[in-house]
C-alpha cells in the first residue's frame, strides 16, 4: 500500500515540470525518487516501518526516531 502522504505533483505553485514530481504531504516538499521508492512500498520497503518521516508523525514526538540521523527543520 502506498503511503497516504505521497503525492505527485506536475507544478510547485511558480514552476511547471514536465512530468509529475513526488512530494510528501508531511514534509511539505518535493522528494527525490528514491524517498518515493519508499514511499510506494517498492523493494520490500514498509512506509509504515522504514520512514522516519511517517513514524515521527504519527508518533506525534518531536524526538526523531532513535538510530535515524534527520535534521529537524524547526
Amino acid at each position: 500500500m502506498t503511503c497516504p502522504y505521497l503525492d505527485y505533483r506536475d507544478a510547485d505553485g511558480e514552476q511547471e515540470f514536465d512530468h509529475d514530481r513526488p512530494y510528501c504531504q508531511i514534509q511539505e516538499s518535493f522528494v527525490s525518487p528514491m524517498e518515493a521508492d519508499l514511499c510506494n512500498d517498492r523493494h520490500d520497503f514498509d512506509h509504515e516501518a522504514d520512514c522516519a518521516v511517517f513514524q515521527r508523525h504519527h508518533l506525534d514526538a518531536d524526538q526523531l526516531v532513535p538510530g535515524l540521523e534527520l535534521q529537524d527543520a524547526d
